[in-house]
């Protein structure tokens, strides 16, 4: 599995009385030993910030803040306002902070509306999208990781049920975020960026760019010379989940120098998901519900 890494960029100022609602309790799914729900506790959002840190920094070479570094733990600002959706083992003896294999960070438009706006603005023009949809209810995905032994379907699976069943619950129109092509050099992923830039480009009242001074084209082949099956075999397996559940991307990727990668920001309205997943995962989310 490859790893959705939240766009960087120095963080806003959070409100300080901006909380996450934390309205959804309980496990939202369960396959065999694994759960997801969301974190409950201060130490078990430490914990999803620490197996962060082993993805991030350790496995992918993130190059994070000194006192990130010290403290072995990947934490911003938006970690205070985000919920926090974890995939736990509960086969692995000890407390839930010692199951925790897979955390997903979740960020709604009313939280971020008074806590310094969404993350993945520092790099991609969201507020001219959402300002065109007044009328629906946007949430951020960023941060996904999985430590390396649970990169399975069933943890996949898991998160997406975790994702799917609390956007239910909040009433979510549209889930976006960025997803990432490890490294810095957009050419070396030329084939599948430029068939997302050919097949999948978000447009009309979706459309949504990279800001100019980070802009990096996507449109490196002619569409008439991109295999779309190699395409389809050279890009990151989240990405093409994205992709299987109806999702378009933004136009311009941007090269993220802090994190190692080339980001596209991901857009996808709940109403375009396709039919064969909602079937999957339950209109109501009932899928893997426990």
């Amino acid at each position: 599995m490859t790893l959705d890494l939240a766009c960087a960029g120095a963080p806003a100022k959070i409100a300080e009385k901006a909380t996450p609602a934390r309205a959804v309790t309980g496990v939202l799914g369960r396959i065999g030993s694994l759960e997801t729900r969301l974190a409950r506790t201060a130490s078990e959002i430490d914990a999803a910030q620490a197996i962060r840190y082993r993805v991030f920094a350790e496995e992918m070479g993130a190059r994070l803040t000194n006192e990130a570094a010290a403290r072995r733990r990947d934490v911003d600002s938006w970690d205070a306002v985000c919920d926090h959706l974890l995939v736990l083992d509960t086969a692995i003896d000890g407390d839930a902070e010692e199951q925790i294999v897979g955390t997903y960070r979740l960020l709604r438009q009313d939280v971020a509306s008074i806590s310094g706006g969404f993350y993945s603005q520092s790099e991609f023009d969201v507020d001219t999208l959402i300002a065109r949809h007044p009328g629906k209810r946007f949430m951020e995905l960023g941060r996904s990781c999985v430590l390396p032994d649970y990169r399975t379907r069933r943890t996949v699976e898991l998160l997406w049920q975790g994702n799917w069943a609390y956007a239910l619950k909040q009433g979510v129109d549209v889930m976006f975020g960025c997803a990432s092509f490890h490294g810095v050099i957009p050419e070396e992923h030329a084939l599948a960026l430029s068939f997302l830039h050919h097949n999948v480009r978000a447009t009309d009242d979706w459309s949504v760019r990279a800001h100019p001074d980070q802009f990096s084209s996507m449109d490196l082949m002619p569409a008439e010379g991109v295999d779309a099956r190699k395409a389809l075999a050279a890009m990151p397996p989240l990405v093409k989940g994205y992709l299987r559940l109806g999702a378009s991307v933004g136009t311009g990727a941007v090269v993220d120098h802090a994190f190692r990668t080339t980001d596209v920001l991901v857009v996808l309205p709940i109403g375009r998901i396709s039919g064969r997943y909602l079937n999957y995962y339950g209109a109501d989310a009932g899928r893997f519900a426990s």
